[in-house]
């Protein structure tokens, strides 16, 4: 196999502009040009691509099936040259990037269409877990960077930065006993099972001596709309379409609840690539934007 992607561009550009002399002007090329070197793909491939007896040549079946793999071979060929362009600029080959299930998904489609957009010749492995997991990716090697909700104090093994936050606030079921109990006090609470995830160790937010512990909060909020306990949950989670109209937000005056933190999640000594220090970046700046 002798031919070359510049024979391709000739017979595709023969194809679509319907003679040799009219590829030939669109290419800056003389004729005679065009039509050895398809002359020489056909003798190569051993196919007759242009019956070449009518006025203009006109495309074989078979030349009409190669066209198609043609010109995917040149968009490859073309894909190739940008993403060596890019890599030669300084841009990062690969990105394994984890992600905590419970961020907003708003926030998470915006970031993804605007990587794919300034990073187009970056290779992206996309790992979706609970807090815990994602975490476990990065240690692991799976991942070279995570993205999580805040549930505590991370491993000496990590190196971290705090990202943004995420409203919260205090959720039951429609049928629980707590749903329409006015002036509700953290004493009130405190007789309730509490649900909680499984790696909290903030005692000021563990307020029931009666816990279950989940490690994912969409499982904490399926077993809230069954009326099984309370917790407190980002909005997000709350307002997600499952649960939206079987979750009833309650507030104790007595309880103040600060934002739940989101941070990136490396480890220590890795470097970052430019496109993993963008979505550092990008997602700070969407999680405070109002």
């Amino acid at each position: 196999m002798q031919w070359t992607l510049e024979q391709m561009r000739h017979f595709v550009a023969a194809a679509e502009a319907g003679s040799f002399s009219a590829a030939a002007r669109h290419l800056g090329r003389a004729q005679s040009a065009i039509s050895t070197s398809i002359g020489l793909l056909e003798a190569d491939l051993g196919i007759e691509l242009f019956d070449r007896r009518p006025r203009s040549p006109a495309l074989t079946e078979a030349g009409q099936v190669l066209l198609l793999e043609a010109r995917e071979l040149l968009r490859q060929a073309a894909g190739l040259h940008q993403r060596a362009l890019a890599l030669s600029a300084g841009a990062q080959a690969r990105l394994a990037l984890a992600i905590d299930e419970a961020l907003p998904d708003a926030v998470l489609d915006t970031l993804l269409n605007e990587l794919s957009q300034r990073h187009p010749s970056l290779e992206l492995t996309l790992l979706s877990g609970t807090a815990s997991e994602v975490a476990d990716y990065v240690l692991q090697g799976r991942a070279s960077l995570a993205m999580h909700f805040d549930r505590g104090e991370p491993a000496p093994t990590f190196a971290y930065r705090h990202l943004g936050s995420v409203e919260q606030a205090i959720y039951v079921g429609r049928r629980h006993p707590l749903a329409h109990q006015p002036g509700l006090r953290v004493q009130d609470l405190a007789r309730h099972r509490q649900l909680v995830m499984h790696m909290d160790d903030r005692s000021d937010m563990i307020l029931s001596p009666n816990t279950w512990r989940a490690d994912s909060f969409y499982n904490i909020a399926a077993m809230v709309a069954d009326n099984l306990g309370w917790a407190i949950l980002p909005l997000n989670i709350a307002e997600y379409r499952g649960y939206r109209g079987d979750l009833r937000q309650i507030r104790c005056a007595e309880l103040v609840l600060p934002p739940v933190g989101l941070r990136a999640l490396w480890r220590q000594g890795s470097i970052a690539g430019p496109a993993a220090l963008w979505v550092q970046e990008r997602m700070q700046e969407l999680l405070h934007r109002p």
